[in-house]
C-alpha cells in the first residue's frame, strides 16, 4: 500500500486537528497514513483505524496568538524545532512516503519552516508528491504583498498541489489571498471538510429535553462567552425550559473550568463539561448553538441547520472567523455576537430572541473529504502513468 505522511500543527484551537484528522481518515482507505501531530495531545481524541499517529514535542501559543511557547525540556523554540526536524526526517526515511500532505504551510505556520522545508526536500528526494491542505480563508498580514510573494515562492518551489477546503461560490480563496493565479501547482477546491457528511440524525423525541449548546472549540480563548452564558443561565432559569449544555474545551484553564462548575452547582439549568469527541450529536439535538465561529463548529451548524449565535475570534487581528460568520449572517443563517453584547442580562434577551428565529437554509459543497481523496489519488496516479 502507498504511504502518506500528513503533517498538522495546531497551536491554539483544535479546528486544524479535527479537519486534518477527518481528511486522514478518508485517505486511510487508499494509503497507509502516518499522521504527524505537532500540537498538544488531546485526551480521548478519537484516532481512526489504520492511522499511525506520531506526536512531536508539542508547540503551542499563548491565548492572544502572539508568542510560541517552548515545550518542556527545551531551551527555546528553535531548539525544539531542531529536535522535531530530526524526528521528521527519521520518519521520512523510514516510510519513504508516496505523498506528503502539509496543513496550512506556507500560507501560515512559516515559523515552522526550519522543520518543514527539510522534510519537503527529503520527501522530494524519494519522489513523493507534495500537497498543501488549506482551509477556505487565510489570515491576512500587515505587509500582505510581501507575505503573498513569499507564499508563492514556497508553493512554486515545493508543492505539486493546493487543495482548498471550501466552496468558491461562498468564499473563494481570492478574498484573503490575491495571487492564486500566480501559483504554478495544481489548484483545486474540494468543498468543505465535514467528518460525517452523510450522517443521518435521529428525529427529536419527547425524551430529548430542550437544549442550548455552548462551545468554544479548544478552550484557550472564548472564556468571556462562557462566563456570560453561565451568568445568564441564572436569569434564564425561570424564563425558558431549555437546559444549557456547556463544553469549555480541553485546553480551558483549570481556574476557568472550576469557576464555571461552581456556577453550575447553583443552577438547575446548566451543565459544564470539558470536552466531547462528538459535538455534532449534541448540535443535532440542540435548539440553539452558542459558540465561537471556527471552521469546524460553523460546518456543524450548517450540517445540522441549528439556530446559531457566533462570537468570532479576532485575537492578533485575525479576521478569518469574522469574515465567515458575517457572510453567513448576511445570508440569514447565523447571528454574529459583538463583544459588547456580552452582558448577562442583555445576552439573556438575545438568547430568547434567537430561539424564536428560524434560520435560512443554504446549500454548500460539504464533500471535502471525498473530493480530497479523489484529487490526491489522481495526482499519484498521474505520476505513475508518466
Amino acid at each position: 500500500m502507498k504511504t502518506l505522511l500528513f503533517y498538522c500543527q495546531h497551536i491554539l484551537g483544535i479546528g486544524h486537528l479535527i479537519r486534518s484528522m477527518a481528511i486522514a481518515r478518508g485517505l486511510a482507505q487508499d494509503f497507509k497514513v502516518y499522521f504527524v501531530n505537532g500540537g498538544e495531545v488531546i485526551q480521548d481524541f478519537p484516532i481512526p483505524a489504520g492511522i499511525e499517529v506520531i506526536n512531536l514535542p508539542a508547540i503551542k501559543t499563548d491565548s492572544n496568538f502572539r508568542e510560541l511557547q517552548v515545550p518542556e525540556g527545551f531551551a527555546d523554540v528553535d531548539a525544539a524545532l531542531v529536535y522535531r526536524r530530526e524526528l521528521l526526517l527519521e520518519v521520512c526515511d523510514r516510510i519513504r512516503p508516496t505523498v506528503v500532505m502539509v496543513e496550512l504551510f506556507p500560507f501560515g505556520r512559516r515559523r515552522f519552516s526550519p522543520e518543514l522545508i527539510p522534510l519537503l526536500e527529503r520527501a522530494k528526494d524519494y519522489g513523493a508528491k507534495t500537497i498543501c491542505s488549506l482551509r477556505d480563508i487565510v489570515v491576512t498580514k500587515q505587509d500582505q504583498d510581501r507575505h503573498e510573494a513569499k507564499v508563492c515562492k514556497l508553493m512554486n518551489r515545493y508543492f505539486d498541489q493546493l487543495l482548498i477546503h471550501g466552496d468558491p461560490k461562498f468564499l473563494p480563496l481570492d478574498n484573503s489571498f490575491s495571487r492564486v493565479q500566480d501559483l504554478n501547482c495544481e489548484v483545486h477546491y474540494t468543498g468543505y471538510v465535514v467528518p460525517d457528511a452523510d450522517r443521518k440524525f435521529a428525529p427529536r423525541t419527547e425524551a430529548d429535553p430542550p437544549m442550548i449548546l455552548v462551545s468554544v472549540g479548544g478552550g484557550r480563548f472564548g472564556h468571556e462567552l462562557l462566563n456570560c452564558v453561565a451568568e445568564a443561565s441564572q436569569f434564564l432559569e425561570d424564563k425558558i425550559q431549555h437546559h444549557i449544555q456547556m463544553f469549555t474545551g480541553p485546553f480551558a484553564p483549570e481556574a476557568v473550568f472550576n469557576q464555571l462548575q461552581a456556577i453550575a452547582t447553583q443552577c438547575s439549568n446548566l451543565t459544564v463539561q470539558r470536552y466531547t469527541p462528538d459535538l455534532l450529536s449534541y448540535m443535532a439535538k440542540a435548539d440553539l448553538s452558542i459558540s465561537m465561529a471556527g471552521y469546524n463548529t460553523t460546518l456543524n451548524v450548517l450540517q445540522t441547520g441549528v439556530r446559531a449565535m457566533q462570537l468570532p475570534f479576532t485575537g492578533n487581528d485575525d479576521q478569518e472567523q469574522r469574515l465567515r460568520s458575517t457572510r453567513l449572517e448576511r445570508l440569514g443563517m447565523v447571528k454574529v455576537i459583538d463583544p459588547t453584547d456580552l452582558d448577562p442580562i442583555l445576552f439573556s434577551l438575545e438568547i430568547i430572541k434567537a430561539l424564536g428565529h428560524r434560520p435560512t437554509r443554504q446549500s454548500f459543497c460539504l464533500g471535502g473529504v471525498e473530493i480530497t481523496v479523489l484529487r490526491v489519488k489522481a495526482l499519484v496516479e498521474q505520476e505513475i502513468l508518466v
